[in-house]
């Protein structure tokens, strides 16, 4: 025994760990954990992080992996393809008919002239036709990094934002086919025109029959077996392999057949808790590894002690610098976008990232790229995507338009905001005896003192058999809930009717009596979201959120909403959900005698004849609600959102958020929304709207639920 622990003693770390695959592993999931928080506090792209903890665990580093540990190598694979998979799923085909058409120019612009830059700088240093024509592919496409920057301030729909956003889809369809056709010639000693015209041919045909196919096909199945979201699931896991499969048996590279079958289930899955679990299970491993895995190859010593290394990596930043640079001018010349809107085209445009890393690690791997290639798209993705964010968020706070009451007037419904319904009605699903107090009083206040009801809902879960023991108990459980919170409404004055519902689901049997019922709005008790479990397979807040045809209040109750007497209505920015926030709060403070308070927080940078245009806009809106009370107005200016109403929220009761969904950027690495990240550190009260889908303001449905579910 002493022996074979002497032996053990003497052996390096690294050889240690590459004999145990569960080491490294927990090593992946501690760096994978800690580093994206890490590096999202000091406002740098996660995506540095985990290629930078790939450097220092790998040879150049630490020497505690290798880069050719079988795990390691697994998950990364699998990370690949679910990289080009998500930045197929996340193109958007339907928004790209409603756009201005404005898009293609700077398509066209941003694809070939940074493809002739790098076939340029590719035969400068002596590299080969295909690898040149690879290299310039590298160069055509970028990452929607800085969409949450815009995003939050607002500027998303500026006409020359709104068609950079639009032209990823032409350029990642464009590289992904360049790439493609590249990898498929080394099958031959010859790169001729011939060749490459079959090489697309086939490319167009197998694409053209993996989009169709698999969005028919998918179509066809949820209109005779239901829209339910496993089968979902499922259908979007088979459909990933049957892409892979015939890829392969088409002698193409298998991301490409994963970048179509996202491109395929795009229609089919639609946006829901699908998109979001598929875009989780990625994210949250497989993608992360693939960049940890990446950061294993690079030789620090030979990038640094290599005079070439140096000159490629120089000119390929500076190659694509400049190259996005000049597609924003012509864009901006042929479109007559002023110069700010110019240079926010140009700094959006500047990340490569996803499409652009899969791409290097494929030609890297199968020998077109050299090592000194590698390490300068690495630096390349490292300073672009640095440089974008840095850029970004102070051109598009300069972009914010001035606001102007005028327009807005013009802009808005003749009657913004009607009376309360006559038949207003709020279901109240119940599950937990010790917060539906709570919830039975904020349903009340929000009726009281129209002639309104209340719908005490209870959902007592399915069985195969009806006449199953374990239903029976869940009946008599579900009507004692029901008599106590009937008793607790009848003694607020309020109209209450009790339902009791069997169904196979809370989600679903909260969704369908509330559209039974004919409800005006859904106020849910807040549920654990954070967990595994919750992430990975969702609750039922998120199954209501996606599927109600009313509005959706998440409650975070901390007190009786009879004390609730200062409300705060927090404004990200004024493209943001704005008035059913504000409605609600109303609504709620004219029963209770509350003070509401809407709140903007404005970047430190934003001019201050731009702050006060907003006051005015912002007296506008209110005055539009034409409300007896109307709120107090407070524009606030701070570098951190989140963290100035964190501050502004300690001294209220109450705060109202609206509900924002989360944004996945086309590279698997999802960004918390605002709302979330406040929701998290709040501790007051909270409530989280949702405005009923496809509905004017005017008729808020509303539905109150307590769903602290097993679920």
């Amino acid at each position: 025994m002493e022996p074979v622990l002497q032996v053990l003693a003497l052996e390096p770390t690294s050889q240690v760990l590459g004999q145990e695959p569960i080491v490294p592993l927990a090593i992946l999931l501690l760096v994978i954990l800690v580093l994206p928080i890490l590096f999202e506090r000091l406002r740098l792209p996660e995506l540095i992080g985990l290629v930078g903890s790939g450097v220092v665990l790998g040879p150049s580093g630490w020497n505690l992996f290798q880069n050719d540990l079988s795990i390691i190598n697994l998950l990364s694979d699998i990370g690949l393809i679910y990289l080009m998979f998500l930045v197929g799923l996340e193109q958007n085909f339907q928004q790209l008919h409603q756009s201005q058409q404005r898009f293609w120019g700077f398509a066209g612009f941003t694809f070939f002239i940074p493809l002739l830059m790098g076939i340029l700088l590719g035969r400068i240093f002596g590299f080969a036709g295909n690898t040149s024509i690879l290299i310039g592919s590298l160069f055509t496409s970028y990452t929607l990094l800085t969409y949450p920057i815009l995003s939050r301030l607002g500027v998303v729909n500026n006409p020359a934002v709104n068609a950079t956003i639009d032209a990823t889809i032409v350029t990642d369809i464009g590289a992904v086919f360049i790439l493609s056709v590249c990898l498929s010639s080394l099958q031959t000693d010859v790169f001729s025109l011939p060749q490459i015209l079959t090489l697309v041919g086939r490319l167009i045909i197998y694409a053209t029959i993996i989009v169709v196919g698999c969005d028919w096909a998918g179509q066809e199945f949820f209109r005779r077996s239901g829209d339910d979201e496993g089968n979902k699931f499922l259908f979007v896991l088979l459909s990933v392999f049957i892409a892979l499969m015939s890829a392969q048996f088409l002698g193409i590279e298998k991301i490409v057949g994963g970048f179509f079958a996202g491109l395929a289930v795009n229609t089919v899955v639609g946006a829901g808790p699908t998109k979001d679990k598929v875009a989780f299970i990625g994210s949250v491993l497989f993608i992360p590894v693939f960049f940890v895995n990446l950061g294993l190859l690079i030789d620090v010593p030979a990038w640094s002690g290599s005079i070439t290394t140096f000159r490629l990596t120089l000119l390929v930043v500076v190659g694509v610098i400049v190259s996005k640079f000049l597609a924003a001018l012509l864009t901006k010349l042929c479109y007559r976008y002023n110069w700010l809107e110019m240079l926010t085209i140009w700094s959006i445009s500047l990340p490569q990232v996803s499409t652009t890393l899969a791409a290097t690690f494929l030609g890297y791997r199968a020998g077109l790229l050299s090592t000194e290639v590698l390490h300068s798209m690495v630096a390349l993705m490292l300073i672009t995507s640095t440089v974008g964010t840095l850029l970004t968020n102070p051109l598009a706070v300069a972009l914010t338009p001035t606001p102007l009451a005028e327009p807005l007037i013009v802009n808005l419904p003749e009657k913004l905001i009607a009376e309360k319904p006559i038949n207003f009605t709020i279901v109240v699903p119940i599950y937990n005896p010790h917060t539906q107090q709570y919830l039975i009083e904020m349903a009340a206040l929000l009726a009281h003192p129209e002639k309104s009801k209340i719908i005490p809902l209870n959902i007592a879960t399915a069985a195969a058999r009806m006449d199953a023991p374990q239903l029976e108990a869940s009946l008599k459980k579900s009507e004692l809930l029901l008599a106590k919170a009937t008793e607790q409404s009848r003694s607020l004055g309020i109209e209450t009717v009790p339902l009791l519902r069997i169904d196979h689901g809370f989600a679903s049997g909260i969704s369908r009596a509330a559209r039974e019922q004919k409800a005006s709005l859904i106020v849910m008790g807040w549920g654990k979201r954070t967990g595994l479990r919750s992430r990975l397979f969702g609750n039922v807040i998120d199954s209501v959120l996606w599927a109600s045809h009313c509005s959706v209040a998440v409650t975070r109750l901390v007190e009786s909403p009879q004390k609730i007497q200062r409300i705060l209505v927090p404004l990200e920015n004024l493209t943001s959900p704005v008035l059913p926030p504000l409605k609600f709060a109303q609504m709620l403070a004219d029963t209770n005698q509350a003070q509401v308070t809407v709140l903007n927080v404005c970047d430190r940078r934003i001019s201050s004849s731009k702050i006060a245009a907003r006051r005015s806009q912002i007296s506008v809106l209110v005055s539009q609600l034409d409300l007896p009370n109307p709120p107090d107005i407070q524009i606030i200016t701070h570098e951190n959102v989140a963290h100035a109403i964190l501050q502004a929220a300690r001294l209220y009761d109450l705060v109202v958020l609206p509900f924002v969904r989360n944004y996945t950027i086309p590279g698997g690495l999802v960004m918390s929304d605002l709302t979330t990240q406040i929701a998290r550190q709040l501790t007051c009260s909270i409530v989280i709207l949702r405005e009923a889908q496809n509905t004017q303001i005017s008729s808020i449905p509303i539905s109150v639920a307590n769903t602290t579910s097993p679920v």
